[in-house]
């Protein structure tokens, strides 16, 4: 999936690996940052209605740092326009690598930071003085997985939220059943709602799994991205290295 473009029927086992690991991730930091400071990380649509709420009560400093937040998230996405879709344009190889170190690191400092006190209690009431910060390195990893697996599949696959698929399951339901599809297309289609059922409960079971974590360990639960976006980050390492390394003895002989 890392070193090109791909459609829905050209996955397999190591790549929806990939794609469920990123889909488990998401629902950590969903519900780590829910947990620590009582919102969701990559629902933009709920903190335009937060937004919305505190201008109708006059908290209009609050306002705006809470519509300020998805901001981030569209800074990550950028990022990753940056270091992977402006490269591939340029026919240079794609920062994936990158990509999920930085988000190994971000999450490390969110779990080091966090337990010494610098964004509070963990599950205090929101308090924009010392949640904001934390809300943002959150939203902007989010922002930087979301594009980079969105770019790396050919915009087939997302994995910071639900929306999106749940629609094209529902979509795709429909498809793998009308009588107007071909036997391939209809085999595609089928083998996409199962990847799609599956990013869904691999999220779902993502934010059951490190919410047991966070009562438990509170910040210190962000290890769990942080592990497995550095253990994907090593793998794209280590493949790159392997690539360049066998272009170049293919070119010297």
């Amino acid at each position: 999936m890392f070193f090109g473009r791909e459609s829905i029927a050209q996955f397999n086992t190591r790549n929806v690996s990939i794609w469920l690991s990123m889909a488990f991730q998401s629902g950590a930091i969903n519900a780590g940052g829910f947990l620590a400071c009582h919102r969701f990380v990559t629902h933009t649509t709920g903190f335009s209605t937060f937004f919305g709420t505190e201008v109708a009560q006059g908290n209009f400093s609050a306002a705006w740092g809470m519509l300020s937040v998805p901001l981030f998230f569209l800074m990550g996405a950028m990022t990753s326009g940056f270091f992977v879709d402006r490269r591939l344009a340029l026919g240079k190889r794609p920062r994936y690598d990158w990509m999920f170190s930085f988000i190994c690191l971000v999450m490390v400092y969110v779990a080091l930071a966090g337990e010494k006190g610098s964004f509070g209690i963990f599950g205090a009431p929101w308090m924009l003085s010392s949640d904001y910060t934390l809300m943002a390195l959150l939203c902007l990893c989010s922002g930087i997985q979301n594009a980079t697996i969105t770019l790396a599949s050919g915009a087939v696959i997302r994995t910071s939220h639900l929306t999106g698929i749940t629609t094209d399951l529902g979509v795709g339901l429909v498809r793998a059943f009308g009588s107007a599809q071909s036997d391939l297309m209809r085999k595609n289609e089928i083998r996409g709602n199962w990847l799609r059922a599956g990013l869904i409960l691999s999220f779902t079971f993502g934010s059951v799994v490190s919410a047991f974590l966070f009562f438990q360990i509170h910040y210190l639960g962000f290890f769990v991205p942080a592990f497995i976006s550095g253990s994907l980050a090593a793998f794209l390492i280590v493949k790159r290295k392997k690539t360049i390394s066998g272009e170049s003895h293919a070119r010297a002989s």
